[in-house]
C-alpha cells in the first residue's frame, strides 16, 4: 500500500503542476471512507470536458506507460485512459465532463494517507453515488462498508439522492435506488440497536 500511495502522490504532483482538476476515487477513496481493503491500482476522475480530451490524453501518455497499444483511441471512445507507473501500478483515469463529476472534483478534499502524503480524494457521499451507479458486486460490498464506517446519520442523504436519482434514471436502473434504500434502512436499524 505504501508504494501505491507514494505513486499516487507523484501522479498528483504531475496533475497539479499541469493545473488540472481531479480527485482520487475507487480503491484509494475506499481507504478513507469504507472498510479498508487491498487495492493494487489507482482510479481518478480528471476534468477534461467533452471534446477537449486529446491534450490531456497526449500529455499523460508522454508521462506514463499505456496499458493498451490503442490506449489513446480507447480513451477517446470510452473516456477511460488506462496507464501504469514505471513500477507497474495501474492507473485508470476517467475523463470527466458531467456536472456530477465536476461537482465531485470541486467537493474533494486533501486526505492524509501517510505522513506528509495528502491525496485529493472524493467525499464519502460522492463515492456512494459512484459505487451505487456502478452497481457491481464489489461496489455493493464497498457501499455497505461506507455506511457501516461513516454511519448513516453522518452522511448527506439529500445530496446522495439528488445526484444518484437522475443517474439511475439515465441508466434505466431503478434497482440501484432500491438497493441503496434497503441498505440504508438495514444499517440504520443496526445503529439503533
Amino acid at each position: 500500500m505504501t508504494d501505491l500511495v507514494e505513486e499516487a502522490a507523484e501522479l498528483q504532483k504531475f496533475l497539479e503542476k499541469k493545473g488540472w482538476k481531479f480527485c482520487f476515487i475507487g480503491g484509494l477513496a475506499i481507504q478513507c471512507w469504507s472498510q479498508p481493503r487491498l487495492t493494487k491500482d489507482m482510479d481518478l476522475t480528471l476534468l477534461t470536458g467533452f471534446g477537449a480530451e486529446e491534450p490531456f490524453i497526449d500529455d499523460l501518455l508522454l508521462a506514463y506507460t499505456p496499458r493498451r497499444t490503442d490506449a489513446r483511441e480507447f480513451a477517446l471512445t470510452y473516456r477511460v485512459l488506462l496507464l501504469q507507473t514505471a513500477s507497474g501500478i495501474g492507473i485508470d483515469i476517467a475523463l470527466a465532463g458531467l456536472p456530477f463529476e465536476e461537482l465531485s472534483v470541486e467537493r474533494s478534499t486533501l486526505v492524509e494517507f501517510a505522513p506528509n502524503i495528502r491525496l485529493r480524494t472524493c467525499t464519502a457521499e460522492d463515492l456512494i453515488v459512484m459505487k451505487a451507479f456502478a452497481d457491481r458486486s464489489q461496489d455493493r460490498i464497498d457501499l455497505r462498508g461506507i455506511l457501516v464506517r461513516r454511519g448513516t446519520r453522518n452522511l448527506d442523504w439529500n445530496y446522495i439522492w439528488e445526484h444518484l436519482t437522475p443517474l439511475a434514471e439515465v441508466k434505466e436502473s431503478p434497482e440501484i435506488l432500491e438497493y441503496l434504500k434497503i441498505l440504508q434502512q438495514e444499517i440504520r436499524t443496526t445503529e439503533a440497536s
